[in-house]
């Protein structure tokens, strides 16, 4: 498309003017797709903020920053600035993994054996009784390609179709006004794309609003600090992550023209090591070749020297005839044939099929293997470390327990909600739904059928969900949206809470804190009591509290807390507090065990297999998840990330034979 847009440069100091050609002009687009790459490429605020900034960029993508693009102008701009695709390279054909299996050594050897002992036997034994020998390895050799080749070729046919399923990654943008879930695939130059903790930015672009962004630009800088992106540094790069905060982004450029896309472009794939058996065959096959061409050529010379000597007696050494020529190649033979027994042809074929059989296994398991060597370090392996959310359980979240105005009720649908708030004051309901919707990073929106979407992670959502069935429908939403939100703490895994300033309409300002429940509940000094009255939160109560929440945690429930503060302070810059906060509700959520998980457990285990979980929440939590799936066993040890950490290397080797659960567990 490149070739479409007529355009030349002239210097300008450092400054490159871009030409647009009509096709751009018509589709309502003033800026070159070269230029706008450059700028984000060139990290050059100067020339930035000469254009006017992300809004004069977004006006020249004929883009709304609030609205995002229109449906309509997808094509168009797709045509004009590009797909968000890369180059990919073409797949490998069969006869690269034929060739690839014939440069085993063994075989190698094997192959100079098989054209040694044909010739040889041909003109010792004749056809066809002296091809015999040099045929059959000829076979085996032509069994152990064909069965490699063919293995290997079929794991890169399903490995390709894992790829893109792996590729398959959704980002949630606004368009025509609305916020929706497309895949990453689909993203356009003047998208507004919102970026939340774990997301990968998709395409290069520039910061529109958010609060404490930082990313990880790792993988293009090799430095491990996450770079803090705000309207200073605006400047986002496709293929680095979300390390922690949220935020706005105005998509720049897509596909090849971005820096992932340029970097993919200088990128070679690497050969492909060899297995640490086939290092051990090849190591043998060494030794037994010089072993055995060793022999072969001592026995030849014994052999001819004899014969030589034996001439001599005989007074014969001046006459040389035909059959003396013959039992000569006789006894090459004989060292040829030393060789082709010294070489077991078998081996191959054995390890070959073994690995084959243990890969299809593996892969009958759910299990696909990129490398063979995984079915033999696979084989070793004798403990298992597992994340607990999405891996043990199902990462579906749903709100089943809420403690509120000192009463604990399970949460089963829509009957146990108008119970809820048949019992809880309608004032104390609205301070919830205050918490709970003006306090997140999730959404709900309409989706082409008009029903309730909710966007967000799935403890936001389950959260979301809950708010929504307590509002009975969203228009109830709708109208705390109006709140003005004044400032942000996005949820870490740090801080483990998230916080919010919010503007009420009276001119009031109140502060909503939710997150980790020991840590929220450590900043609140009041509570709402069963009258639905804020009163003092003394340590006697806070410690009923506290037990609630280990109860709910013995439930394999991940609990959080919510909580409110009104501010003396009208609608002005102000911090977000860090105590004097009225305690609200305690939530529990549950996030089920996949099935199966309990019985893979037991399997491993009766494998001699040790399997521990490693998670972020707390030891209640961990240790019901933990007996739920059978991973606690009596004796089993139980300990927190931090202490671990701070043990010395002895009283680490002392302990981990025997750790089976490591909870509040931080990444490094």
């Amino acid at each position: 498309m490149l070739s479409k847009l007529n355009w030349f440069s002239v210097a300008a100091g450092n400054r490159v003017e871009y030409k647009l050609s009509s096709e751009v002009r018509d589709a309502g687009f003033c800026i070159h797709p070269e230029e706008i790459a450059s700028i984000v490429r060139g990290h050059d605020n100067k020339i930035l903020n000469n254009i006017g900034g992300v809004e004069a960029i977004a006006r020249k993508l004929s883009v709304s920053v609030d609205g995002g693009v229109s449906e309509e102008s997808v094509n168009s701009r797709q045509q004009i600035y590009g797909f968000n695709r890369y180059t990919e390279k073409p797949s490998r054909s069969f006869l690269m993994f034929v060739w690839d299996a014939l440069q085993d050594l063994t075989l190698i050897i094997l192959i100079v054996c098989a054209v040694v002992s044909i010739g040889v036997g041909i003109a010792t034994e004749g056809w066809p009784k002296g091809t015999y020998d040099g045929v059959g390895i000829v076979l085996s050799i032509f069994l152990v390609v064909t069965v490699t080749a063919v293995s290997d070729y079929k794991q890169s046919l399903q490995f390709r179709d894992l790829d893109k399923e792996k590729k398959k990654i959704f980002i949630q943008v606004t368009r025509d006004g609305k916020r929706q879930k497309i895949s990453i695939y689909d993203i356009v130059v003047g998208d507004v794309v919102h970026l939340s903790t774990g997301d990968q930015v998709p395409a290069d672009g520039i910061y529109i609003s958010g609060c404490f962004l930082l990313i990880d630009e790792s993988s293009f800088s090799g430095e491990s600090e996450p770079v803090n992106v705000n309207e200073e540094n605006p400047f986002l790069l496709s293929g680095t992550k979300v390390q922690d905060g949220q935020g706005k982004m105005l998509v720049t450029t897509v596909g090849m023209r971005t820096e992932w896309g340029k970097l993919m472009e200088t990128i070679n794939e690497g050969g492909e090591d060899e297995t640490p058996l086939q290092v051990k065959l090849n190591g043998v096959a060494t030794i037994i070749g010089k072993i055995g061409l060793a022999f072969a050529i001592l026995t030849f010379l014994v052999l001819t020297i004899r014969f030589v000597f034996e001439k001599a007696h005989n007074g014969e050494i001046a006459s040389w005839s035909t059959d003396d020529a013959m039992k000569l190649l006789d006894f090459f033979a004989v060292a040829v044939t030393i060789i082709v027994v010294a070489v077991p042809e078998g081996l191959p074929l054995a390890v070959t099929l073994s690995l084959a059989f243990a890969m299809k296994k593996l892969m009958n398991e759910k299990a696909l293997v990129r490398h063979l060597s995984a079915c033999e370090t696979m084989g070793s392996a004798s403990c298992i470390c597992t994340d607990k959310t999405g891996t043990l359980t199902t990462n579906r979240m749903v709100v089943t327990k809420t403690w509120i105005c000192e009463r604990a009720m399970q949460i089963k649908g829509n009957e146990s909600a108008e119970e809820l708030k048949t019992c809880t004051p309608e004032e104390v309901q609205n301070i919830l739904l205050q918490a709970i919707f003006q306090n997140t990073s999730a959404e709900v929106v309409k989706d082409k059928d008009g029903k309730d979407t909710i966007l967000g992670t799935p403890t936001e959502s389950a959260l979301l969900e809950f708010g929504c069935i307590l509002g009975a429908d969203f228009d109830a939403y709708a109208r705390l949206k109006e709140y003005k939100i004044l400032k942000i703490e996005p949820f870490n895994s740090v801080r483990k809470k998230m916080s919010v300033l919010v503007g009420l309409p009276d001119g009031r300002v109140r502060a909503f804190c939710k997150g980790a429940s020991e840590i929220i509940l450590k900043m609140c000094d009041k509570i709402i009591d069963c009258n639905g009255e804020v009163v003092d939160l003394p340590e006697e109560q806070a410690n009923n509290v506290f037990r609630i929440i280990n109860d709910f945690a013995s439930e394999a429930l991940r609990t959080l807390c919510l909580a409110f503060k009104d501010i003396n302070e009208m609608h002005g810059e102000s911090n977000i507090p860090d105590s004097g906060y009225t305690l609200i509700a305690l939530v529990g959520i549950k996030d089920p065990v996949r099935p199966g998980v309990k019985e893979a457990v037991q399997t491993c285990i009766a494998a001699g297999i040790t399997v521990r979980m490693v998670t972020g929440d707390n030891i209640h939590t961990a240790k019901a998840i933990a007996k739920e799936c059978g991973i606690l066993t009596e004796g089993g040890v139980v300990i927190d990330g931090p202490r671990f950490g701070d043990l010395s290397s002895e009283e680490m080797n002392d302990i981990i034979p025997r750790i089976q659960v490591l909870f509040s567990s931080q990444n490094l």
